[in-house]
């Protein structure tokens, strides 16, 4: 009889070189992902890094610019919240917002009932149609950016007409203020408009583009001086980068979800793209017949199958599952041989009556061989293994 616990080490584990020659196409992509990941990552991070800084040298940044103004008298400070640049607020202040399109709508509304009509020159840097809006009400900037960079003043502004040509060609402004100043025009749309206050000395600047300030082109055209007049009319200036983490960016009334602030197309999308792997699904699942059973190519021997049973035992420390399969198949071997029905081999009072007449022998001794407790050590399998091996090869000695 073939035991499952005697059977010789035939290990067929990968070896490491074999782990290795599998596993190296996919940890090659990982890290080749890996590595272009961080690539990309220390792109980006060198192109946004310090933009409209006055703090920074990059070439996006605008430390030249601050530093001029230095040279002038006028001191430069930076903040990064709503409540600092509401705070700034006063006559000999100028505020400058570098990326008002930052600004939540709550924050552009709370930030122009602070600067409106205290006297502040606020300057705005590049904001889209709904930043205007609200930042600098009767100022719409149209759809189309202006198509050239370099633009001429063609206004009375005592700034722009010193600066001469300068880079203010981006966004493009339409306004309805009657005292408004229109100047550095693209197709007749004004890049650079000037409001007066309602009401004492300040005035509000939007500027299209912000290359005026950048480190790089600042000495470019008429740049610097536009720069220098526009930020430098006050003796204090404060240079206001808005902040995602500032906490007037969020309200207690807002209760908004995710799926509210995701857009509509990206959930059509993600449904469509469920529909779709439904579909798929359904395709590779279906059955147009009965299965058709297919020789197999390769015959597989029974010992094979044995053994990576045993192995599986072995490495499971599994002996009682082993020593139950052990008697089990004994108990059905033996059953035909002393005259007891196949389905009946395991039930003791039918089995062990028969083959007690069979031979003669101690039915409390086959009890505990063949019903037993599992045992409790690879000797004892063994050992247990032997004696079963020897009841049958007893049973069918003629």
């Amino acid at each position: 009889m073939t035991t499952e616990a005697t059977l010789p080490s035939t290990s067929a584990s990968p070896t490491a070189r074999q782990v290795w020659t599998r596993a190296r196409g996919v940890a090659l992509a990982l890290v080749l992902l890996l590595v272009g990941a961080v690539v990309i990552a220390v792109i980006r991070s060198d192109a946004q890094h310090g933009t409209l800084d006055p703090r920074s040298a990059d070439p996006q940044g605008s430390r030249a610019v601050a530093e001029l103004l230095a040279d002038r008298g006028v001191s430069t400070r930076v903040v990064t919240t709503l409540d600092e640049a509401r705070s700034a607020a006063a006559p000999d202040t100028t505020l400058l917002v570098a990326v008002p399109d930052l600004l939540t709508h709550r924050q552009q509304t709370l930030l122009r009932a602070s600067v409106a009509d205290s006297g502040t020159r606020t300057v705005l840097i590049a904001p889209g149609n709904h930043s205007a809006e609200r930042l600098a009400p009767g100022v719409t900037a149209d759809p189309a950016t202006s198509l050239e960079s370099t633009l001429t003043p063609g206004c009375d502004l005592p700034a722009a007409r010193r600066a001469g040509s300068a880079d203010t060609g981006g966004h493009r402004y339409i306004t309805t203020h009657p005292d408004a100043v229109r100047c550095y025009p693209s197709e007749r749309l004004a890049t650079l408009v000037q409001l007066p206050d309602q009401s004492g000395d300040g005035d509000t600047i939007v500027i299209g583009a912000p290359d005026i300030l950048y480190n790089d082109h600042l000495d470019e055209q008429g740049n610097a001086s536009l720069a220098l007049q526009l930020l430098g009319s006050r003796p204090h200036l404060v240079w206001y980068l808005p902040s995602l983490s500032d906490a007037s960016a969020t309200t207690p009334e807002d209760d908004s979800g995710l799926f509210d602030l995701l857009p509509s197309g990206w959930l059509w999308g993600t449904l469509q793209l469920f529909i779709a792997a439904a579909l798929a699904a359904l395709w590779r699942a279906r059955r147009l017949g009965p299965l058709v059973p297919e020789r197999l190519p390769v015959a597989i021997r029974a010992s094979e199958t044995v053994e990576g049973r045993a192995r599986l035992y072995r490495k499971a420390n599994a002996r009682d599952r082993a020593a139950t399969a052990l008697r089990s198949t004994t108990r059905t071997r033996l059953a035909p041989l002393v005259g007891v029905p196949v389905p009946q081999a395991h039930t003791p009072e039918a089995l062990l009556p028969a083959l007690s007449a069979h031979l003669h022998g101690d039915g409390q001794s086959l009890h505990t061989l063949l019903f037993g407790p599992p045992p409790t050590d690879d000797t004892a399998l063994i050992a247990l293994t032997d004696q079963l091996d020897a009841l049958e090869r007893e049973v069918r000695r003629p």
